[in-house]
Protein backbone atom coordinates (compact mmCIF):
# COMPACT_ATOMS: atom_id res chain seq x y z
CA UNK A 1 0.00 0.00 0.00
CA UNK A 2 1.06 3.20 -0.38
CA UNK A 3 1.40 6.01 2.15
CA UNK A 4 -0.88 8.48 2.19
CA UNK A 5 1.62 11.90 1.69
CA UNK A 6 2.36 14.06 4.07
CA UNK A 7 0.63 17.68 4.45
CA UNK A 8 -2.93 16.23 2.43
CA UNK A 9 -5.93 16.26 4.70
CA UNK A 10 -8.58 13.77 5.40
CA UNK A 11 -12.20 14.48 5.53
CA UNK A 12 -14.03 15.59 8.61
CA UNK A 13 -15.40 12.91 10.77
CA UNK A 14 -18.66 14.27 11.70
CA UNK A 15 -18.55 12.91 14.96
CA UNK A 16 -16.51 11.19 17.46
CA UNK A 17 -14.28 13.15 19.11
CA UNK A 18 -15.64 15.95 17.36
CA UNK A 19 -18.73 16.03 19.78
CA UNK A 20 -16.09 16.44 22.75
CA UNK A 21 -14.88 19.57 20.62
CA UNK A 22 -18.06 20.50 20.50
CA UNK A 23 -18.31 20.52 24.94
CA UNK A 24 -14.63 21.77 24.77
CA UNK A 25 -15.46 25.05 22.28
CA UNK A 26 -19.27 25.35 24.41
CA UNK A 27 -16.90 26.06 27.50
CA UNK A 28 -14.92 28.24 26.08
CA UNK A 29 -18.25 30.16 25.10
CA UNK A 30 -19.16 30.10 28.41
CA UNK A 31 -15.39 31.04 29.96
CA UNK A 32 -15.19 34.11 27.21
CA UNK A 33 -18.16 35.87 25.48
CA UNK A 34 -20.56 35.15 28.40
CA UNK A 35 -17.97 36.37 31.13
CA UNK A 36 -17.85 39.45 28.59
CA UNK A 37 -21.99 40.09 28.75
CA UNK A 38 -21.70 39.65 32.28
CA UNK A 39 -19.53 42.35 33.23
CA UNK A 40 -22.71 44.96 31.94
CA UNK A 41 -23.67 44.16 35.72
CA UNK A 42 -20.85 45.41 37.00
CA UNK A 43 -21.88 48.76 35.28
CA UNK A 44 -23.77 50.49 37.93
CA UNK A 45 -21.45 48.99 40.61
CA UNK A 46 -18.28 50.35 38.81
CA UNK A 47 -20.02 54.17 38.23
CA UNK A 48 -21.09 54.26 41.66
CA UNK A 49 -17.76 53.20 43.02
CA UNK A 50 -15.50 55.53 40.96
CA UNK A 51 -17.68 58.41 40.37
CA UNK A 52 -17.50 58.13 36.48
CA UNK A 53 -19.79 58.89 33.62
CA UNK A 54 -21.30 56.76 31.32
CA UNK A 55 -19.06 57.27 28.61
CA UNK A 56 -15.93 56.77 30.83
CA UNK A 57 -17.37 53.43 32.94
CA UNK A 58 -18.51 51.85 29.02
CA UNK A 59 -14.51 52.09 28.54
CA UNK A 60 -14.19 48.99 30.22
CA UNK A 61 -16.45 46.69 28.36
CA UNK A 62 -15.37 48.28 25.36
CA UNK A 63 -11.87 47.34 25.57
CA UNK A 64 -12.71 43.82 27.05
CA UNK A 65 -14.64 42.80 23.36
CA UNK A 66 -12.14 45.39 21.70
CA UNK A 67 -9.15 43.37 22.93
CA UNK A 68 -10.70 39.93 22.25
CA UNK A 69 -11.57 40.28 18.40
CA UNK A 70 -8.19 42.63 18.28
CA UNK A 71 -5.56 39.67 19.28
CA UNK A 72 -8.12 37.09 17.49
CA UNK A 73 -5.90 36.75 14.65
CA UNK A 74 -2.87 35.99 17.24
CA UNK A 75 -4.98 33.61 18.49
CA UNK A 76 -5.55 31.69 14.90
CA UNK A 77 -1.55 32.20 14.11
CA UNK A 78 -0.75 30.39 17.61
CA UNK A 79 -3.25 27.21 16.72
CA UNK A 80 -1.93 27.02 13.41
CA UNK A 81 1.91 27.53 13.90
CA UNK A 82 2.15 26.34 17.73
CA UNK A 83 -0.76 24.36 19.22
CA UNK A 84 -4.53 25.23 19.73
CA UNK A 85 -4.32 23.56 23.07
CA UNK A 86 -1.56 25.75 24.15
CA UNK A 87 -3.42 28.47 22.68
CA UNK A 88 -6.29 28.26 24.92
CA UNK A 89 -4.64 27.47 27.73
CA UNK A 90 -2.83 30.18 27.59
CA UNK A 91 -5.58 32.36 27.12
CA UNK A 92 -7.19 30.55 30.46
CA UNK A 93 -4.42 32.06 32.51
CA UNK A 94 -3.89 35.41 30.95
CA UNK A 95 -7.91 35.71 31.21
CA UNK A 96 -7.69 34.71 34.88
CA UNK A 97 -5.09 36.79 36.00
CA UNK A 98 -6.71 39.90 34.77
CA UNK A 99 -10.02 39.09 36.48
CA UNK A 100 -7.67 38.61 40.07
CA UNK A 101 -5.60 41.92 39.25
CA UNK A 102 -9.15 43.98 38.91
CA UNK A 103 -10.61 42.60 42.03
CA UNK A 104 -7.80 44.84 43.53
CA UNK A 105 -8.39 48.02 41.38
CA UNK A 106 -8.33 50.78 43.24
CA UNK A 107 -8.50 53.31 39.88
CA UNK A 108 -10.91 53.10 36.81
CA UNK A 109 -7.46 53.35 34.61
CA UNK A 110 -6.35 49.89 36.71
CA UNK A 111 -9.34 48.40 35.44
CA UNK A 112 -8.88 49.50 31.80
CA UNK A 113 -5.41 47.62 31.99
CA UNK A 114 -6.47 44.37 33.72
CA UNK A 115 -10.35 43.61 33.05
CA UNK A 116 -9.97 45.38 29.55
CA UNK A 117 -6.21 44.82 28.38
CA UNK A 118 -5.22 41.30 30.08
CA UNK A 119 -8.22 39.41 29.94
CA UNK A 120 -9.27 40.60 26.64
CA UNK A 121 -6.32 39.28 25.40
CA UNK A 122 -6.49 35.78 27.17
CA UNK A 123 -10.22 35.37 25.56
CA UNK A 124 -8.70 36.05 22.18
CA UNK A 125 -6.45 33.35 22.86
CA UNK A 126 -9.20 30.79 23.59
CA UNK A 127 -12.30 31.79 21.34
CA UNK A 128 -11.13 31.86 17.77
CA UNK A 129 -8.99 28.46 17.77
CA UNK A 130 -11.89 26.60 19.79
CA UNK A 131 -14.71 27.85 17.21
CA UNK A 132 -12.01 26.56 14.55
CA UNK A 133 -11.68 23.50 16.02
CA UNK A 134 -15.39 22.53 15.58
CA UNK A 135 -15.07 23.40 11.49
CA UNK A 136 -11.91 21.31 11.14
CA UNK A 137 -14.31 18.13 12.62
CA UNK A 138 -17.71 19.07 10.97
CA UNK A 139 -18.85 19.07 7.60
CA UNK A 140 -21.98 17.82 7.17
CA UNK A 141 -23.52 19.00 10.51
CA UNK A 142 -21.46 21.57 11.19
CA UNK A 143 -24.45 23.99 11.56
CA UNK A 144 -25.87 22.00 13.96
CA UNK A 145 -22.07 21.81 15.72
CA UNK A 146 -21.82 25.17 15.74
CA UNK A 147 -25.22 25.97 17.51
CA UNK A 148 -24.95 23.39 20.12
CA UNK A 149 -20.85 24.96 20.53
CA UNK A 150 -22.15 28.49 20.74
CA UNK A 151 -25.09 28.13 22.73
CA UNK A 152 -22.59 28.11 25.66
CA UNK A 153 -22.36 32.19 25.44
CA UNK A 154 -26.38 31.69 26.26
CA UNK A 155 -26.78 29.35 28.62
CA UNK A 156 -23.48 31.00 30.91
CA UNK A 157 -25.32 34.21 30.25
CA UNK A 158 -28.27 32.40 31.72
CA UNK A 159 -26.44 30.69 34.71
CA UNK A 160 -23.73 33.61 35.49
CA UNK A 161 -26.47 36.89 35.47
CA UNK A 162 -28.21 36.06 38.77
CA UNK A 163 -25.10 34.21 40.13
CA UNK A 164 -23.03 37.33 39.42
CA UNK A 165 -25.86 39.39 40.70
CA UNK A 166 -25.38 37.44 44.11
CA UNK A 167 -21.72 37.17 44.28
CA UNK A 168 -22.09 41.09 43.97
CA UNK A 169 -24.53 41.55 46.99
CA UNK A 170 -22.70 39.18 49.33
CA UNK A 171 -19.21 39.91 48.63
CA UNK A 172 -19.08 43.12 47.10
CA UNK A 173 -17.68 43.70 43.13
CA UNK A 174 -14.47 42.82 44.28
CA UNK A 175 -15.09 39.37 45.48
CA UNK A 176 -17.03 38.66 42.21
CA UNK A 177 -14.03 39.18 40.33
CA UNK A 178 -11.85 37.11 42.23
CA UNK A 179 -14.47 34.48 41.65
CA UNK A 180 -14.97 34.86 38.42
CA UNK A 181 -10.97 34.94 37.83
CA UNK A 182 -11.08 31.24 39.54
CA UNK A 183 -13.97 30.25 37.39
CA UNK A 184 -12.18 31.71 34.26
CA UNK A 185 -9.36 29.31 35.06
CA UNK A 186 -11.48 26.29 33.25
CA UNK A 187 -10.57 27.40 29.79
CA UNK A 188 -7.31 25.22 30.80
CA UNK A 189 -9.31 22.57 31.32
CA UNK A 190 -10.98 22.68 27.82
CA UNK A 191 -7.66 23.72 25.93
CA UNK A 192 -6.73 19.94 27.31
CA UNK A 193 -9.81 18.63 24.67
CA UNK A 194 -8.61 20.38 21.67
CA UNK A 195 -6.89 17.46 20.45
CA UNK A 196 -5.76 18.22 16.59
CA UNK A 197 -8.13 16.27 13.51
CA UNK A 198 -6.05 13.01 12.57
CA UNK A 199 -4.28 13.68 8.84
CA UNK A 200 -5.39 17.19 9.01
CA UNK A 201 -3.19 19.62 6.77
CA UNK A 202 -0.56 21.30 8.48
CA UNK A 203 0.13 25.23 7.23
CA UNK A 204 4.29 23.97 7.07
CA UNK A 205 3.48 21.01 5.19
CA UNK A 206 0.85 22.50 2.62
CA UNK A 207 4.07 24.91 0.91
CA UNK A 208 5.10 22.95 -2.33
CA UNK A 209 8.09 24.92 -4.10
CA UNK A 210 8.98 23.21 -7.36
CA UNK A 211 11.93 25.47 -8.15
CA UNK A 212 13.55 24.58 -4.74
CA UNK A 213 15.11 21.14 -4.59
CA UNK A 214 15.66 20.05 -0.90
CA UNK A 215 19.36 19.30 -0.72
CA UNK A 216 20.43 16.38 2.28
CA UNK A 217 21.83 17.60 5.32
CA UNK A 218 25.64 18.49 5.02
CA UNK A 219 28.05 17.04 6.79
CA UNK A 220 29.67 19.14 9.79
CA UNK A 221 32.82 19.35 8.30
CA UNK A 222 31.31 21.82 5.52
CA UNK A 223 31.08 24.79 8.24
CA UNK A 224 32.39 27.22 5.64
CA UNK A 225 29.89 26.53 2.78
CA UNK A 226 26.98 27.14 5.44
CA UNK A 227 28.41 30.18 6.11
CA UNK A 228 29.08 31.52 2.72
CA UNK A 229 25.40 30.22 1.83
CA UNK A 230 23.73 31.90 5.29
CA UNK A 231 22.50 34.94 2.73
CA UNK A 232 21.26 32.81 0.52
CA UNK A 233 19.55 30.80 3.34
CA UNK A 234 17.62 33.66 4.55
CA UNK A 235 16.59 34.61 1.47
CA UNK A 236 15.16 31.21 0.80
CA UNK A 237 13.33 31.58 4.07
CA UNK A 238 12.17 35.02 4.28
CA UNK A 239 10.06 33.83 0.36
CA UNK A 240 9.06 31.03 2.23
CA UNK A 241 7.28 33.05 5.42
CA UNK A 242 5.84 35.29 2.30
CA UNK A 243 4.35 32.61 0.48
CA UNK A 244 3.39 30.63 4.12
CA UNK A 245 1.19 34.20 4.58
CA UNK A 246 -0.32 34.77 1.19
CA UNK A 247 -1.33 30.95 1.41
CA UNK A 248 -3.10 31.65 4.52
CA UNK A 249 -4.61 34.93 4.05
CA UNK A 250 -5.25 34.98 0.03
CA UNK A 251 -8.70 35.02 0.81
CA UNK A 252 -8.59 38.90 1.90
CA UNK A 253 -9.07 40.13 -2.21
CA UNK A 254 -12.04 37.70 -2.42
CA UNK A 255 -14.84 40.17 -2.80
CA UNK A 256 -17.39 38.27 -1.20
CA UNK A 257 -15.10 38.00 1.69
CA UNK A 258 -14.77 41.86 1.10
CA UNK A 259 -18.18 42.32 1.34
CA UNK A 260 -18.80 40.10 4.43
CA UNK A 261 -16.50 41.85 6.51
CA UNK A 262 -18.00 45.51 5.84
CA UNK A 263 -21.02 44.12 6.83
CA UNK A 264 -19.55 42.59 10.17
CA UNK A 265 -17.94 46.18 10.78
CA UNK A 266 -21.61 47.34 11.30
CA UNK A 267 -23.31 44.60 12.88
CA UNK A 268 -20.75 44.54 15.36
CA UNK A 269 -21.53 48.63 15.80
CA UNK A 270 -25.02 47.92 16.29
CA UNK A 271 -24.31 45.01 18.80
CA UNK A 272 -22.64 45.13 21.04
CA UNK A 273 -23.87 48.90 22.71
CA UNK A 274 -26.80 46.67 24.02
CA UNK A 275 -24.95 44.48 25.99
CA UNK A 276 -24.01 47.16 27.64
CA UNK A 277 -26.50 49.40 28.44
CA UNK A 278 -29.74 46.72 28.86
CA UNK A 279 -29.03 46.63 32.61
CA UNK A 280 -28.71 50.70 33.28
CA UNK A 281 -31.63 51.18 30.96
CA UNK A 282 -33.90 49.16 33.03
CA UNK A 283 -32.99 50.40 36.34
CA UNK A 284 -33.52 53.89 34.66
CA UNK A 285 -36.77 52.78 34.11
CA UNK A 286 -37.66 51.46 37.52
CA UNK A 287 -37.03 47.85 37.29
CA UNK A 288 -35.66 46.62 39.87
CA UNK A 289 -32.28 44.96 39.88
CA UNK A 290 -33.02 41.19 40.03
CA UNK A 291 -35.31 42.22 37.54
CA UNK A 292 -32.82 43.73 35.34
CA UNK A 293 -30.36 40.71 35.97
CA UNK A 294 -33.19 38.83 34.94
CA UNK A 295 -33.73 40.30 31.76
CA UNK A 296 -30.33 39.13 30.69
CA UNK A 297 -30.88 35.63 32.12
CA UNK A 298 -33.78 35.82 29.26
CA UNK A 299 -31.70 36.95 26.69
CA UNK A 300 -29.28 34.14 27.60
CA UNK A 301 -31.61 31.19 27.55
CA UNK A 302 -33.64 32.15 24.27
CA UNK A 303 -30.12 32.88 23.15
CA UNK A 304 -29.54 29.07 23.08
CA UNK A 305 -32.89 28.21 21.30
CA UNK A 306 -31.50 30.73 18.70
CA UNK A 307 -28.29 28.78 18.40
CA UNK A 308 -29.39 25.16 18.27
CA UNK A 309 -32.66 25.42 16.42
CA UNK A 310 -31.09 27.72 13.56
CA UNK A 311 -28.25 25.53 13.64
CA UNK A 312 -30.41 22.72 12.82
CA UNK A 313 -32.89 24.42 10.61
CA UNK A 314 -29.77 25.39 8.03
CA UNK A 315 -28.29 21.62 8.34
CA UNK A 316 -31.50 20.85 6.87
CA UNK A 317 -31.18 20.22 2.70
CA UNK A 318 -34.47 22.73 1.96
CA UNK A 319 -32.28 25.75 4.04
CA UNK A 320 -28.41 24.19 3.90
CA UNK A 321 -28.09 26.64 0.60
CA UNK A 322 -29.99 29.52 2.32
CA UNK A 323 -27.63 29.98 5.00
CA UNK A 324 -26.33 33.61 4.12
CA UNK A 325 -30.15 34.87 3.84
CA UNK A 326 -30.95 33.51 7.07
CA UNK A 327 -28.03 35.55 8.39
CA UNK A 328 -28.86 38.49 7.01
CA UNK A 329 -32.54 37.74 8.10
CA UNK A 330 -31.32 37.33 11.59
CA UNK A 331 -28.69 40.63 11.74
CA UNK A 332 -32.12 42.57 10.22
CA UNK A 333 -34.60 41.52 12.44
CA UNK A 334 -32.05 42.53 15.76
CA UNK A 335 -31.88 45.68 14.02
CA UNK A 336 -35.18 46.21 14.64
CA UNK A 337 -35.61 44.79 18.05
CA UNK A 338 -33.35 47.69 18.93
CA UNK A 339 -35.24 50.53 16.86
CA UNK A 340 -38.26 49.57 19.09
CA UNK A 341 -36.27 49.05 22.76
CA UNK A 342 -36.85 52.79 23.10
CA UNK A 343 -40.95 52.86 23.70
CA UNK A 344 -40.42 49.94 26.19
CA UNK A 345 -40.17 51.26 29.57
CA UNK A 346 -41.56 48.36 32.05
CA UNK A 347 -40.51 45.05 32.79
CA UNK A 348 -43.86 43.35 31.36
CA UNK A 349 -43.28 44.61 28.00
CA UNK A 350 -39.35 44.30 28.10
CA UNK A 351 -39.30 40.66 28.38
CA UNK A 352 -40.78 40.02 24.88
CA UNK A 353 -37.86 42.17 23.85
CA UNK A 354 -34.97 40.07 25.55
CA UNK A 355 -36.88 36.72 24.08
CA UNK A 356 -36.56 38.44 20.63
CA UNK A 357 -33.49 39.92 20.70
CA UNK A 358 -31.91 37.10 22.08
CA UNK A 359 -33.23 34.29 19.83
CA UNK A 360 -31.93 36.35 16.65
CA UNK A 361 -29.08 37.41 18.05
CA UNK A 362 -28.04 33.61 18.78
CA UNK A 363 -28.82 32.71 15.18
CA UNK A 364 -26.72 34.88 13.86
CA UNK A 365 -23.72 34.48 16.17
CA UNK A 366 -24.26 31.06 14.90
CA UNK A 367 -23.72 31.70 11.23
CA UNK A 368 -20.79 34.06 11.55
CA UNK A 369 -18.19 30.70 10.96
CA UNK A 370 -20.43 28.74 8.89
CA UNK A 371 -21.22 31.89 6.62
CA UNK A 372 -16.90 32.25 6.92
CA UNK A 373 -16.28 28.72 5.86
CA UNK A 374 -18.54 28.68 3.03
CA UNK A 375 -17.28 32.10 1.76
CA UNK A 376 -13.23 30.81 2.39
CA UNK A 377 -13.45 26.97 2.65
CA UNK A 378 -12.77 25.49 5.95
CA UNK A 379 -9.21 25.20 4.90
CA UNK A 380 -8.77 28.81 5.43
CA UNK A 381 -11.45 28.93 8.32
CA UNK A 382 -8.84 29.47 11.19
CA UNK A 383 -7.46 32.46 9.55
CA UNK A 384 -10.46 33.96 8.12
CA UNK A 385 -12.21 33.61 11.51
CA UNK A 386 -9.07 35.87 13.06
CA UNK A 387 -9.78 38.16 10.48
CA UNK A 388 -13.79 38.27 11.26
CA UNK A 389 -13.37 38.58 14.96
CA UNK A 390 -10.48 41.43 14.36
CA UNK A 391 -12.82 43.63 12.61
CA UNK A 392 -15.31 43.20 15.43
CA UNK A 393 -12.60 45.19 17.68
CA UNK A 394 -12.95 48.86 16.21
CA UNK A 395 -16.83 48.97 16.31
CA UNK A 396 -16.42 47.05 20.10
CA UNK A 397 -14.37 49.75 21.07
CA UNK A 398 -15.91 52.30 20.05
CA UNK A 399 -19.76 52.08 20.04
CA UNK A 400 -20.53 51.69 24.06
CA UNK A 401 -18.57 54.83 24.99
CA UNK A 402 -20.22 56.74 22.00
CA UNK A 403 -23.44 55.31 23.23
CA UNK A 404 -22.68 56.79 26.58
CA UNK A 405 -21.51 60.01 25.64
CA UNK A 406 -25.09 60.60 23.40
CA UNK A 407 -26.77 59.24 26.73
CA UNK A 408 -24.57 61.93 28.46
CA UNK A 409 -25.79 64.52 26.17
CA UNK A 410 -29.23 63.55 25.78
CA UNK A 411 -30.27 62.65 28.97
CA UNK A 412 -31.89 59.62 27.27
CA UNK A 413 -31.07 56.30 25.65
CA UNK A 414 -33.15 57.10 22.48
CA UNK A 415 -30.29 57.79 20.32
CA UNK A 416 -28.23 55.77 20.91
CA UNK A 417 -30.56 52.47 20.82
CA UNK A 418 -31.91 54.02 17.11
CA UNK A 419 -28.19 54.14 16.10
CA UNK A 420 -27.50 50.80 16.79
CA UNK A 421 -30.79 49.31 14.95
CA UNK A 422 -29.54 51.15 12.21
CA UNK A 423 -26.27 49.88 12.28
CA UNK A 424 -27.45 46.70 11.87
CA UNK A 425 -30.41 47.01 9.42
CA UNK A 426 -27.81 48.87 6.96
CA UNK A 427 -25.11 45.69 7.41
CA UNK A 428 -28.21 43.05 6.79
CA UNK A 429 -29.01 45.42 3.48
CA UNK A 430 -25.28 45.81 2.26
CA UNK A 431 -25.24 41.73 2.33
CA UNK A 432 -28.59 41.49 0.41
CA UNK A 433 -27.75 44.24 -2.22
CA UNK A 434 -24.45 42.20 -2.71
CA UNK A 435 -25.75 39.03 -3.25
CA UNK A 436 -28.52 40.47 -5.55
CA UNK A 437 -25.91 41.88 -7.47
CA UNK A 438 -23.95 38.87 -7.61
CA UNK A 439 -27.13 36.84 -8.95
CA UNK A 440 -27.43 39.21 -11.56
CA UNK A 441 -23.55 39.11 -13.31
CA UNK A 442 -24.38 35.37 -13.02
CA UNK A 443 -27.22 35.60 -15.68
CA UNK A 444 -26.22 33.93 -18.70
CA UNK A 445 -26.39 35.72 -21.92
CA UNK A 446 -28.45 34.85 -24.88
CA UNK A 447 -25.85 32.78 -26.72
CA UNK A 448 -25.39 34.25 -30.47
CA UNK A 449 -25.25 31.40 -32.43
CA UNK A 450 -24.00 27.55 -32.37
CA UNK A 451 -20.32 27.65 -33.23
CA UNK A 452 -19.90 30.96 -31.15
CA UNK A 453 -21.23 28.72 -28.10
CA UNK A 454 -19.23 25.51 -29.11
CA UNK A 455 -16.11 27.76 -28.57
CA UNK A 456 -16.77 30.06 -25.48
CA UNK A 457 -14.43 30.04 -22.70
CA UNK A 458 -15.27 30.02 -19.29
CA UNK A 459 -13.68 32.04 -16.48
CA UNK A 460 -13.76 30.48 -12.87
CA UNK A 461 -11.81 32.13 -10.49
CA UNK A 462 -9.23 33.30 -12.45
CA UNK A 463 -8.27 30.48 -14.49
CA UNK A 464 -9.28 29.78 -18.44
CA UNK A 465 -11.21 26.51 -18.85
CA UNK A 466 -11.83 25.71 -22.41
CA UNK A 467 -14.70 24.12 -23.53
CA UNK A 468 -14.62 20.39 -24.09
CA UNK A 469 -16.47 20.96 -27.75
CA UNK A 470 -13.70 23.45 -28.88
CA UNK A 471 -10.88 21.21 -27.79
CA UNK A 472 -12.96 17.91 -29.71
CA UNK A 473 -12.98 20.09 -33.03
CA UNK A 474 -9.25 21.12 -32.46
CA UNK A 475 -8.30 17.00 -31.98
CA UNK A 476 -10.66 16.29 -34.63
CA UNK A 477 -8.74 18.45 -37.35
CA UNK A 478 -5.39 17.11 -36.42
CA UNK A 479 -7.16 13.38 -36.76
CA UNK A 480 -8.13 14.18 -40.31
CA UNK A 481 -4.64 15.76 -41.32
CA UNK A 482 -2.49 12.96 -40.23
CA UNK A 483 -5.10 10.51 -42.66
CA UNK A 484 -4.16 12.75 -45.28
CA UNK A 485 -0.36 12.29 -44.84
CA UNK A 486 -0.91 8.71 -44.30
CA UNK A 487 -2.59 8.82 -47.91
CA UNK A 488 -0.56 10.70 -49.64
CA UNK A 489 2.79 8.01 -48.62
CA UNK A 490 0.44 5.97 -49.64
Amino acid sequence: MVAPLKGLSTSPPDGGWGWMIVIGCFLVTICTRAVTRCISIFFVEFQTYFAQDYARTAWIHSIVDCATMLCAPLGSFISNHVSCQVGIMLGGLLASAGLILSSFATRLEHLYLSLGVLTGLGFALSYSPAIAMVGNYFNKRKALAYGIAMSGSGIGTFILAPVVQLLIEQFSWRGALLILGGFVLNLCVCGALMRPIAGKENPKNMLEFPEQEFEPEAPKQDLKQWTICSPLIKVWSHKCLCRCSWQEYNFLLTPDFVVLAGSVLFMAYGCSPLFVYLVPYALSVGVSHQQAAFLMSILGVIDIIGNITFGWLTDRRCLKKYRYICYLFAVGMDGLCCLFLPVLQSFPVLVPFSFTFGYFDGAYVTLIPVVTADVVGTASLSSALGVVYFLHAIPYLISPPVAGWLVDTTGNYTTSFLLCGFSMIFSSMLLCCARLAKRARRTPSRPLGRDSNAKQTSWTNGAIAYSVTGELEQKGVELLASEANAFSKR
